[in-house]
């Protein structure tokens, strides 16, 4: 399951995947995004690991699974607890030929009203813990000339207000990846990234409660304002995942977006100066950690274990 419903699976296919007999690992996986690459992995002949902080909705998600998938509870801000999953996960499964960094939490709100604990909560979560994640696995991923995919987003790409953190992360988080991909190309292994628009998760669903990501979304130009299925975007990254992309793009105009950030914090800076700051009190109020998935990632210690 996913967000509380029930996966409906892929589109029939007539070739068989390379992926097909190979381990995969995939953080976050207990809802949304990453469950839904679970089950796409599965579906292709992948012995898949589920991690993440949800032990009873990861054993879910990994029972609904058509494949062989085993649960493993960590949190990706333990760089301890990530190397013990990792060789829990290779006696096994066996050591990966995909890993997916895609824990990630969210916040809103004006930068100056948001908690500092929350805010860097949100930065452990989706930067260190892609690190972490990736220093646990890489061994693995070496032996197997293996393949490291980093979730980003459209908020790596174009900074928007009232996302400071998140902004921030996910940029640092494909920063984190290309460099990567530099020092580990001889070794044999890809380091891909991976950018998402709003996709329907129940992440995206809780914000969609909140003042700040009402207005945010309301303000943003066609088509960076739609929410996405689910399913059709991570078609797109599992397919990335297959051919080992260097980038992987879940909607199709996000190349485009790529292609214009170099004058996108001048476009955002000047279009939020007509739209902030009017008098409704609420418009920067904290949301605090969206979500289930960010109630959970709120139990770790802030900037420990995540």
């Amino acid at each position: 399951m996913a967000d509380g419903r029930v996966l409906s699976g892929f589109p029939h296919r007539a070739r068989v995947s390379p992926l097909r007999g190979r381990t995969a690992v995939v953080t976050g996986a207990a809802r949304g995004i990453g469950a839904s690459l679970a089950l796409g992995l599965a579906e292709r002949g992948t012995r898949v690991a589920l991690v993440g902080l949800e032990e009873d909705r990861l054993a879910e998600t990994a029972r609904s699974l058509p494949f062989e998938a085993v649960p493993y509870t960590a949190d990706t801000t333990d760089h301890r607890a990530m190397a013990r999953v990792a060789a829990r996960i290779e006696e096994r499964l066996g050591p990966p030929s995909v890993v997916v960094a895609n824990a990630g939490v969210a916040t809103g709100g004006a930068f100056e009203r948001e908690a500092p604990d929350v805010w860097r909560r949100v930065v452990d979560v989706n930067l260190v813990g892609s690190a972490n994640t990736a220093r646990a696995f890489l061994p693995g991923l070496e032996r197997t000339r293996g393949y490291f995919l980093q979730i980003a987003s459209l908020a790596a790409l174009a900074p928007a207000p009232l996302m400071t953190a998140y902004c921030a992360s996910k940029a640092g988080a494909e920063a984190f990846a290309q460099s990567l991909r530099a020092e580990i190309a001889h070794r044999g292994v890809g380091v891909g990234v991976a950018f998402l628009s709003w996709t329907d998760t129940e992440m995206i669903r809780a914000a969609g409660h909140e003042d700040a990501f009402r207005t945010l979304r309301s303000r943003l130009p066609w088509p960076a304002d739609k929410v996405h299925p689910v399913e059709a975007g991570t078609e797109r990254v599992l397919r990335g995942i297959e051919n080992r992309s260097p980038y992987v793009y879940a909607q199709r105009w996000l190349p485009a977006a790529r292609l214009v950030r170099a004058v996108s914090p001048g476009l955002v800076a000047r279009r939020s100066r007509r739209v902030l700051g009017g008098p409704d009190p609420d418009e920067g109020r904290p949301t605090g950690l969206l979500g289930e998935g960010g109630r959970a990632a709120g139990h770790g210690p802030p900037g420990g274990d995540g």
